[in-house]
């Protein structure tokens, strides 16, 4: 078994944890347990000091006691989503009609927020760098995680994408990172670049099960995840086959040696 090394699955945090939240920012867990959303989904409420109303960051799963508990923290003012997962977006239209919201709308919140595109985890994925009054945090969605490592699932998601994505995050240096599932992370540099070096190690994994002979999907994570708990196993067959997508675009543009994926 090709597995001399390699990195162990990954169920802490990527970066320390956030001492506390910006006095603007509030946290609505949704009800939604699970091995793929930890704790639940995030809901974050953000209400700049004298403003009209609120913006929302991803609303999160079509439950009525969840959407009414974030409305009753209005008014809002507007809502954003970083992707468009079920788990983050399903009760969108809801919440909209809930509150009279609109759309990405943050004019007249008090909000500084600067969109980046973040594609990788999903095609759609972004994450929303906000600030009021010189603070500035990172609602990172599921392209940066609270705990443990986010899926890339084949072939909405894209690992090309997402590396290039985690190099674009790892530039907010000791910026918090709020994500979309478990706790808030103090520095989303730090947390980029943990995962970059753990998608790399698991590329290399990857690589040398490959040129051992082993080619699916499957095999591969029987080899490379024999440590991650078998219910996991779909989604680590996931993350492999955009693995397995990456390495072969890789080769076919880099023939060769390894390409190296470090920031410059």
């Amino acid at each position: 078994m090709v597995r001399s090394g390699g990195p162990a699955h990954v169920t802490a945090p990527a970066a320390a944890l956030a001492d506390q939240l910006p006095g603007w920012v509030e946290l609505v867990r949704a009800p939604n347990p699970g091995p793929m959303t930890l704790d639940g989904t995030n809901t974050w409420v953000l209400r700049a000091p004298g403003a009209a109303g609120a913006v929302v960051i991803d609303p999160g799963p079509l439950d009525e006691g969840h959407l009414a508990a974030v409305a009753a923290r209005g008014p809002v003012l507007g809502a954003l989503l970083t992707h468009g997962h079920p788990d983050h977006a399903e009760g969108f239209a809801r919440f909209l009609e809930l509150t009279g919201a609109a759309t990405d709308r943050v004019a007249g919140s008090g909000l500084a927020v600067e969109v980046l595109d973040t594609p990788g985890h999903t095609a759609d994925s972004r994450c929303f760098a906000v600030t009021v009054g010189g603070e500035r945090v990172i609602f990172t969605g599921d392209t940066i995680l609270g705990r443990g490592t986010t899926v890339v699932a084949h072939p909405d998601g894209d690992l090309g994408a997402y590396l290039a994505s985690l190099r674009t995050l790892g530039r907010y240096e000791n910026v918090p990172a709020l994500p979309g599932h478990g706790p808030a992370l103090a520095d989303c540099a730090a947390a980029a670049r943990f995962y970059l070096a753990h998608r790399e190690a698991r590329l290399e994994q990857v690589r040398a099960v490959v040129a051992a002979g082993v080619t699916g999907a499957a095999e591969v994570v029987a080899r490379v995840y024999a440590d991650v708990d078998r219910s996991l196993w779909p989604a680590a067959e996931m993350s492999v086959a955009a693995q397995l997508a990456y390495l072969e675009s890789a080769e076919r543009e880099f023939p060769g040696p390894p390409v190296s994926w470090d920031t410059p």
